[in-house]
């Protein structure tokens, strides 16, 4: 078994025992107005809405006028029309609390507290997500260089980009926007 491998697993088993703890929590935190569809992936065309569908992670899908009566218009600039808010502006960049950082729009945990470092980028980073079934990353080819594009898996949220400049144990920095993600502290 490589290290690679192994930590890949060690991580997955983490990320279900946290992911099995807060699933409660982000449905309590839907508004009770959402909308929930199963995403069909032999449909749209994308295969990680097969994984998360097995995962039991369900699309939640929204029309524009829903988003924005409940994102402010800043989060809606980011999470769906993939804005990117200013560096150091953030004030996830000084939480050190354990928890949880959740999207902002439909609440499913996608990153934790343990896996958050400083890349001095000015941009909450982490170096891998709860889970690889939490996020879902697409090539994007919208400025001089190509990027992979980190979104919300439950609701497709534009949430940063991911590189592969980070820290060991992965070698990769997800630089999400804070205005993306909401911090629920552990035992809150």
């Amino acid at each position: 078994m490589n290290r690679r491998y192994f930590l890949s697993a060690v991580g997955a088993v983490g990320a279900f025992a946290v992911l099995s703890k807060f699933t409660g929590l982000a449905g309590a935190l839907l508004p009770a107005d959402h909308h929930v569809a199963s995403g069909n992936a032999v449909a749209t065309g994308n295969a990680n809405d097969r994984t998360a569908k097995a995962k039991g992670i369900k699309k939640v899908t929204k029309t524009d006028a829903e988003w924005k009566q409940i994102l402010t218009p800043e989060q809606y600039s980011v999470t769906r029309e993939k804005g990117t808010e200013r560096p150091f502006s953030s004030p996830l960049n000084d939480i050190h609390d354990q928890g949880i950082f959740e999207c902002v729009a439909c609440g499913l945990p996608v990153f934790s507290s343990a896996a958050k470092f400083d890349s001095g980028t000015g941009w909450p980073s982490f170096y891998e997500p709860i889970s690889k079934e939490s996020v879902r990353e697409v090539v994007d080819k919208s400025l001089w260089e190509t990027r992979t594009e980190v979104l919300c898996a439950r609701c497709d949220s534009h949430l940063g980009h991911v590189f592969d400049d980070g820290p060991k144990p992965t070698g990769l920095r997800y630089c999400m926007n804070g205005v993306a993600l909401k911090f629920v502290k552990a035992g809150a």
